[in-house]
């Protein structure tokens, strides 16, 4: 059987045809499986019995399975979903007073081992499915009680979870056209937001397929530290990262990127480091995002004092660059930003290599 949620509309349509049935069936269908969130075909008052009866035998709608539900005290919840042959994924829902925001994964572990994410020690398993990445945000629609009135719980998407999701950009893609979909989830642009550690050939890719809000794990100032905390660097410094986020403006439905950086206490949270930052980013429109350290088991680094956290960001400020300071949610039940994986094997020997303090 086929999964329907491996379809977007165009990919949809097209096997509607192949089934001999119009093409204006899938778009139907997709408002059924998608904004209204049905499980049954029998569901889909408007679409002929024929076709129902054809879409009982031929497909279904297979969202991941759900084997934890975690709420914080913060009210952040988050889902470990089972993808199969013992691979698990996490989703996380952060309710605000004026959205609420939930955090994709788009790959069981990662391969980019990025020294301060819990994510990357458990190594890399395998890419997710389209419909393994667009059935997290099916599930968390209705296990949140979205009714499919218009009336939207889920105000923002960040594909900022488990792996790296310019290193699975088809089916990231075929997800996102999804979530932008008025049939379907219906979201603006600005509201949808990918997160890349700076996979250069891919960010174009996505500027040219399906351009969203871009956020880029920068998290170093220089090439010599990013080569340590983002080994993907040794590959594409950031010469060549910087020039490929001015592309991505070119047809980016904000005005600026968003660089993410961690705050490791002694390692990349100096005065220096601030000021090689505003000379980095003088060519680029950005905002940054400065995230205090999420620790995780035998993680080698420690949280940069709140004071250090504001001298960096007044350095920046006082540069004219918009910086703002991640609240921590979630962290009583490892949902925060970094500790995605939980609890897990360490399968990249990290603690043998533990990045040494940086000089300032």
């Amino acid at each position: 059987m086929v999964n329907l949620l491996d379809f977007d509309a165009e990919a949809l349509t097209d096997w509607f045809v192949q089934q001999g049935e119009k093409p204006f069936r899938a778009k139907q269908v997709l408002r059924w499986v998608h904004r209204f969130g049905a499980t049954d075909f029998d569901q889909m008052t408007d679409v002929a019995k024929s076709l129902r009866a054809k879409l009982v035998a031929t497909a279904c709608i297979a969202p991941p399975v759900v084997v934890r539900d975690s709420v914080s005290t913060d009210g952040t919840r988050k889902w470990l979903l089972d993808v199969g042959n013992a691979n698990a994924v996490e989703t996380v829902f952060i309710p605000e007073t004026n959205r609420g925001t939930l955090c994709i994964s788009s790959q069981a572990g990662c391969a980019l081992d990025c020294a301060f994410c819990s994510t990357g020690k458990q190594g890399f398993n395998r890419n997710l499915t389209a419909a393994e990445i667009i059935g997290q945000l099916w599930l968390a629609n209705r296990l949140l009680g979205a009714n499919g009135d218009g009336e939207r719980v889920i105000s923002n998407v960040v594909m900022m979870g488990m792996g790296e999701p310019l290193a699975n950009l088809d089916n990231v893609v075929l997800a996102l056209n999804l979530m932008l979909d008025d049939n379907a989830y219906g979201l603006s642009r600005r509201r949808v937001t990918v997160s890349t550690s700076g996979i250069v050939p891919a960010m174009d890719r996505l500027r040219d397929a399906c351009p969203t809000a871009l956020a880029v794990s920068l998290h170093a100032s220089n090439d010599a530290l990013r080569d340590k905390l983002v080994p993907i660097n040794q590959k594409y410094p950031l010469r060549e990262l910087m020039a490929a986020c001015r592309r991505y403006l070119e047809k980016a439905p904000r005005d600026f990127v968003t660089f993410e950086y961690v705050m490791l206490d002694g390692v990349n949270d100096s005065d220096a480091h601030a000021r090689e930052l505003v000379a980095l980013t003088r060519d680029v429109s950005c905002k940054f995002n400065l995230i205090p350290f999420n620790p995780f088991p035998n993680s080698g680094f420690d949280r940069s004092p709140a004071s250090r956290i504001k001298q960096f960001a007044d350095i920046l400020m006082a540069a004219g660059i918009v910086t703002t300071t991640r609240k921590t949610r979630g962290d009583d039940v490892d949902a925060a930003c970094g500790q995605l994986a939980g609890q897990v094997k360490d399968k990249t020997r990290r603690t043998t290599r533990i990045i040494p303090v940086a000089e300032a």
